[in-house]
């Protein structure tokens, strides 16, 4: 199977944080640009709100099998790198290089 391009979305959900844990993440917040850190990459973003309840972790990965599993255990090592617990998680792929691109037609 050839390498393609893939970007994997996975969500989940905090579980069990403590006081420590929430004042620790609500830090991390105020220091995210959206705009700047919150879209797809190669070195993967996690993004959470704070409500502290659900997050996301995205991120591009080049591979020729099962992508999921391996977007799965880089937001696992994102989470564990923080020391939270969490519950839940589930991937969505993309196949950047399968996707369609229209393009916008000409008038005239």
């Amino acid at each position: 199977m050839a390498e393609h391009t893939y970007r994997v979305l996975v969500r989940g959900r905090f579980t069990d944080l403590t006081d420590d844990q929430r004042a620790s993440l609500r830090e991390r917040l105020k220091d995210f640009d959206f705009l700047r850190d919150g879209g797809f990459s190669e070195e993967g973003a996690l993004m959470f709100d704070e409500k502290l309840d659900f997050f996301s972790y995205r991120v591009i990965l080049a591979a020729s099998e099962k992508p999921d599993e391996a977007g799965l255990r880089r937001a696992t090592t994102a989470l564990d790198a923080l020391g939270v617990d969490f519950k839940g998680l589930k991937a969505k792929v993309t196949d950047v290089d399968e996707m369609k691109i229209n393009r916008p037609k000409r008038l005239g």
